[in-house]
C-alpha cells in the first residue's frame, strides 16, 4: 500500500484525550543479514524483513503503547482508539476533555547532517557476504595451533522509517549499519583465554574497502594469545592507565547510563539531581553525540523525529543535562536532546545513549604512561557491571600490562577494575590527547540498539584491581 495515502490526521485524532496528549506513529520497514560461522563451519545464514507500525500516546504523563503488521488506515485508526479508551479507563470521566483537535499540516523536516553510504548492503549478494567472511575464517584457523574455537559474525541491516507527530512534524529516515565480529578462544592444555574484537558503523558495505576481515580477526586472536602465556595479574589498589583503544565501556556504564533522563528522573541514578553540581574532575568533559557521521550510533533523526545532536552532559567536571526523550521532556521537563531509540517498531522508545565519550584532553598518552613507577596499562576492556544508584562498578580487563618505573611492559591477564563511577571521575588526573572508539549493542529494557564509545588516555591515580596474584 502507500504510506502517502494513510490520513495520519485521523489516526492522531482517534488517539488524543486531550489536546495536551502527544500522539507519534512510527513506521518501519528494515531488512537484515546475519552469517555466524563458528568451528569452520557456516551455523547460521539469515536473511530478514519486518515492516509494521508503533503507535504511542502519552497522556497524563502515562504511556500507551500498541504496534502492528497491518499498515491499512483502518486498522492503525482502531489502534489508535483502543490506546485512547485504554487511557481514559486510567482517569476519572470528570477529568476527560474535548480533544479539541485541529487538523495539521504536516511539514517534513529535512536532516542537518547526512551521510551518504557508497555500497548499498541491499544491493550486495548473500554470497559476496559469505565471501567476505571465508578469509577471515581460513585465517584464524591457521593462525596458531593453539587456537581451538573461533566465532565470526557479519550482520547489517538496513533501516526505512517515517516518524510522524502530534506537533506536525514528519520525518523520513534510512539507517544503514553493519558489524564484524570475532571471538577467538586459544588454550595450552592448561590454561583457556579468549579475545575479542568487533568493528563496524554506520556503513554500507564500503566498509570492507578500508577494514580486511583478517586484520579484524588478528588483533582478536593476538589478544587472545598474548593473555593466554600472561602471568596472572596482582591485586591491590594501585595506579591504572586506560589505553585510547581500551574500548568506552567506563564511560558507557560507569556513567553513561546514570545520565539518562528516565533513570535519573526516577531518582535511579547517583546523578539524580544534580544538574549544576561537581560530578567528575575538572578535566572531564562527557560528551553523547548522535552527529557523529559513519558511527555506529549515528542517525539523522532519533526513533522519535527529534534531531541528532551533540549533547555536552558534563562539562569540566559539571552535570549540564541529561539525555532525554519525549516522554522525559513531558515528565521531567528536561532539554530533548535527541536520544529517544527503540529496537524496532515493537518497541515503545525509551531514553538510549548514541556515541558518548569523554572528550580528549592536553596529556601525551606517553607522558601518562611515564608518571605511574607501578600499575597497570589497560589496552582493551572486556564486559561489565554498574549499579546505577549507586555508581559501583566492576569491569574485566581483557588485555593488560604492567607498569614499572614509566614503561609499559609484559602482559598479566585476569584483570578486574573494581570501584564507584562518581568517585573515579572526580580522580582522574590526567586526560590524553587522543580519542579511540568502541561499538557495541546497548542492552536495556530488553531492547538493544547500536552504539559507539570513546575515550582518550587516562590515569586513574588508584582504583581496585582484582587479580589472582599479590601485589
Amino acid at each position: 500500500m502507500n504510506l502517502n495515502d494513510i490520513d495520519y490526521n485521523a489516526v492522531i485524532k482517534s488517539a488524543r484525550l486531550s489536546s495536551e496528549d502527544f500522539v507519534d506513529i512510527f513506521i518501519e520497514s528494515k531488512i537484515s543479514t546475519l552469517l555466524s560461522n563458528e568451528g569452520k563451519r557456516l551455523e547460521k545464514a539469515i536473511n530478514g524483513m519486518i515492516q509494521g507500525a508503533g503507535l504511542r500516546l502519552i497522556s497524563n504523563k502515562k504511556t500507551y503503547y500498541a504496534y502492528t503488521n497491518n499498515l491499512e488506515e483502518n486498522n492503525l485508526i482502531n489502534i489508535a482508539k483502543e490506546l485512547k479508551d485504554a487511557a481514559a479507563g486510567d482517569i476519572n470521566k470528570k477529568d476527560k476533555k474535548d480533544a479539541g483537535f485541529k487538523s495539521l499540516n504536516f511539514n517534513e523536516k529535512q536532516p542537518k547532517i547526512d551521510f551518504n553510504i557508497i555500497k548499498d548492503i541491499e544491493g550486495v549478494s548473500i554470497d559476496e557476504k559469505l565471501k567476505t567472511v571465508e578469509p577471515a575464517v581460513k585465517y584464524s584457523w591457521g593462525f596458531d595451533k593453539r587456537v581451538v574455537q573461533v566465532n565470526i559474525t557479519y550482520s547489517d541491516y538496513r533501516q526505512d522509517v517515517i516518524i510522524i507527530n502530534s506537533d506536525g512534524d514528519f520525518v523520513r529516515d534510512s539507517r544503514e549499519n553493519l558489524a564484524f565480529l570475532v571471538h577467538a578462544v586459544v588454550s595450552n592444555g592448561e590454561r583457556v583465554e579468549v579475545g575479542y574484537e568487533s568493528a563496524g558503523g554506520f556503513t554500507g558495505f564500503e566498509f570492507f574497502d578500508k577494514n580486511a576481515p583478517e586484520d579484524i580477526a588478528q588483533k582478536a586472536l593476538n589478544r587472545a594469545l598474548t593473555q593466554l602465556e600472561a602471568p596472572f595479574a596482582p591485586s591491590g589498589t594501585m595506579p591504572v592507565v586506560l589505553s585510547s583503544e581500551a574500548g568506552g565501556t567506563m564511560i558507557h556504564e560507569a556513567i553513561g547510563h546514570g545520565l539518562e533522563a528516565d533513570i535519573a528522573g526516577n531518582g535511579l541514578s547517583v546523578y539524580s539531581d544534580k544538574i549544576g553540581e561537581p560530578v567528575a574532575s575538572n578535566l572531564i568533559t562527557v560528551i553523547d553525540d548522535s552527529s557523529l557521521a559513519g558511527k555506529r550510533g549515528f542517525y539523522r533523526f532519533d526513533d522519535e523525529g527529534t534531531y541528532s545532536d551533540r549533547n555536552v552532559l558534563v562539562e569540566n567536571g559539571v552535570l549540564k543535562k541529561y539525555m532525554s526523550d519525549r516522554l522525559s521532556y513531558i515528565k521531567y521537563g528536561y532539554e530533548l536532546t535527541g536520544n529517544g531509540r527503540r529496537q524496532s517498531y515493537e518497541h515503545v522508545p525509551i531514553v538510549r545513549m548514541s556515541n558518548t565519550m569523554i572528550a580528549p584532553g592536553k596529556s601525551n598518552p606517553e607522558d601518562i604512561i611515564k608518571s605511574v613507577d607501578n600499575g597497570i596499562f589497560v589496552k582493551k576492556m572486556g564486559g561489565g557491571q554498574v549499579n546505577t544508584i549507586t555508581g559501583d562498578f566492576v569491569f574485566d580487563v581483557m588485555e593488560g600490562y604492567t607498569i614499572k618505573n614509566g614503561v609499559a611492559g609484559g602482559a598479566v591477564s585476569g584483570a578486574t577494575l573494581m570501584g564507584n563511577g562518581p568517585e573515579i571521575l572526580k580522580n582522574i588526573d590526567m586526560v590524553g590527547n587522543d580519542l579511540g572508539f568502541g561499538i557495541g549493542t546497548c542492552g536495556k529494557d530488553g531492547q538493544g540498539v547500536p552504539v559507539a564509545d570513546a575515550q582518550p588516555t587516562l590515569r586513574i591515580p588508584s582504583i581496585i584491581v582484582g587479580g589472582k596474584n599479590s601485589k
